[in-house]
């Protein structure tokens, strides 16, 4: 009787998280697919490990393969800087920028600049990021590296704040 009372429960119906192909060789298999769709997905690391690269691969081959055109907002190296990085790879950034596949535009942030006021917010950088964004219709964002915006600033209110603000535009 217990074997029959087993057969007859039903399983819990568990639901997948819609995922975003990378693209990327081997990382969509060991992520099931890719990275989760419609939210922000961080990439940790040290400096070196490969962030800066595992992100411009993204927007690239989401360019490329899906037709998804994306926008590279960097904080640290320049347009031409990540261009030279990535040619060894063989993305041409300048082309797909001319092509209007993808956006890299570069902010640069002084962190001796950057004062706690109380009143710190981004709204000059989401206004940029919604043009790029919008410029060509882009579907990826990556912003390299998102911890050079926080950098100068202790509360972790008002990070936690702007932090979701910027991410409420995805």
């Amino acid at each position: 009787m217990s074997k029959e009372k087993n057969k007859n429960k039903q399983e819990p119906a568990y639901h997948s998280i819609a995922k975003t192909p990378t693209g990327i060789t081997g990382l969509d298999e060991i992520t099931g697919g890719g990275i989760p769709k419609g939210r922000p997905t961080l990439v940790c690391g040290e400096a070196g490990s490969g962030k800066t690269l595992l992100s411009i691969e993204f927007i690239v081959r989401g360019a490329l393969q899906y037709g998804e055109p994306g926008v590279i907002m960097a904080f640290e190296e320049k347009a031409d800087e990540l261009a030279a990085n990535v040619a060894s790879l063989g993305f041409d950034l300048e082309k797909l920028q001319a092509d209007k596949m993808i956006r890299v535009d570069h902010v640069h942030i002084e962190r001796s600049e950057i004062e706690e006021t109380g009143e710190y917010d981004l709204d000059g950088l989401f206004i940029r990021l919604g043009h790029a964004i919008d410029s060509i219709g882009a579907k990826r964002v990556v912003l390299d590296t998102i911890e050079s915006l926080f950098a100068g600033l202790s509360n972790q209110n008002v990070l936690r704040a702007e932090l979701r603000r910027l991410f409420s535009l995805a």
